[in-house]
């Protein structure tokens, strides 16, 4: 980050300059085009083959020079901005490392099974993005085998995807009932949200649609009143103002083209749990992550060349300092050891006290003396192998 405001500053630097130099070039223009403009009009209402006085001549003389003066300032102001304008691409090339792979490990997708497996992520990627043809091509070139029970979900999940931006239900609602048992097991709320927004656009229609309206509200609203009582009964309120619009009314809300937006989310989120997907593409999670890791670990990389302590880093499997990736990227609970601050690992693993406090297993073996434990929190004593290994 504070890189990229390095680089800002040198380019707002850059912007005032041609600010102030484009207000100063049109102001002089202006006045010189001004003074020019009244000379020639007094050449065109002077008398036919009069010639010039002495000081019209003189007068010439000096709009030539003042010409001449003005375009000379202007093009040293111009050769002034290039220098300006450079020192944005050296801010570039001091704050930004082009070397990214210096902090990549060349072992990681050596041999043909990891090769072939980061293939097959990279298809699946494009399956999900609905590039067929794409992933098609790489699975040929590749050597992966596909079938076509394994593009068919994805195939089915894009169109209806592409259906819903296009503010079409139809496929979306369709889908939902095919898979309604599926997804009341996994407490969805998809199918209700696809009869709402149903609902609200017959309703947005005015009252021409208020038969049709609660036609289907009786039909295909009535299933969810006990899951959804109060979100069906704003609904049956927006029927009281159909007269004058609800766009005024206190049911505005439910206009929000926000829905819209949501329904999409909603849509992927459940098909992706009823399929064993994850929300997220496995390729563009790694790319996100290591998008936000890359210019910490590049620093560090910097640091430890400079300090001759490189192999630290390439010698052990894990990251030399701590990058958090935000909550979005949080998939599973972390454990740090209350006693040595340290992170819990497969070799160090919590430990669970027959008191109920927990600590690492280094903590463990640090405090215990022959049979005997005091928990550090606690004036209980106990044996140290009563202690448990428990997983978060």
């Amino acid at each position: 980050m504070e890189a990229c405001n390095a680089v800002e500053r040198e380019v707002d630097k850059v912007l005032s300059k041609f600010g102030a130099i484009n207000e100063h070039a049109e102001a002089v223009l202006r006045d010189l085009i001004n003074h020019i403009q009244s000379l020639k009009k007094d050449l065109e209402e002077a008398p036919p083959n009069q010639e010039l006085t002495a000081a019209q001549v003189q007068m010439l003389k000096q709009a030539m020079t003042k010409v001449r003066d003005t375009v000379q300032r202007l093009a040293t102001d111009h050769r002034d901005l290039h220098s300006t304008v450079s020192k944005v691409g050296k801010a570039i090339d001091r704050n930004f490392i082009a070397d990214f792979a210096s902090t990549s490990r060349e072992d990681v997708f050596s041999g043909p099974e990891k090769s072939h497996l980061l293939n097959q992520i990279i298809c699946q990627h494009f399956y999900r993005q609905g590039m067929l043809d794409i992933a098609d091509e790489l699975a040929v070139e590749a050597g992966i085998k596909t079938d076509e029970g394994r593009k068919e979900p994805f195939t089915e999940l894009n169109y209806i995807l592409d259906c819903l931006k296009q503010r079409n239900l139809e496929p979306a609602l369709e889908w939902a009932k095919k898979h309604r048992e599926a997804l009341l097991a996994q407490n969805s709320s998809l199918e209700f949200k696809l009869h709402r927004l149903h609902f609200i656009r017959l309703v947005q229609q005015g009252p021409s649609k208020q038969r049709e309206a609660i036609l289907y509200a009786r039909q295909n609203l009535t299933q969810f009143v006990v899951r959804y009582e109060k979100e069906v009964q704003s609904l049956m309120g927006t029927l009281l103002y159909l007269p004058h619009g609800i766009q005024s009314s206190p049911y505005s809300h439910l206009l929000d083209p926000t829905l819209w937006l949501e329904i999409h989310d909603v849509f992927t989120k459940e098909a992706c749990t009823l399929l064993g997907l994850s929300v997220d593409s496995p390729l563009s999670v790694c790319i996100n992550a290591g998008c936000t890791a890359l210019p910490a670990l590049l620093n560090i990389k910097q640091v430890m060349q400079q300090r001759q302590v490189t192999g630290i880093w390439n010698g052990k499997d894990e990251l030399p300092i701590e990058i958090d990736l935000g909550k979005q990227s949080r998939y599973h609970s972390v454990f740090a050891c209350p006693i040595l601050r340290q992170q819990s690992t497969e070799n160090n693993p919590p430990m669970k006290l027959v008191c109920g406090h927990v600590i690492s297993r280094d903590a463990l073996n640090k405090l215990a003396n022959a049979n005997k434990l005091k928990c550090p929190y606690c004036p209980a004593e106990q044996n140290p192998e009563d202690a448990r290994l428990i997983y978060f």
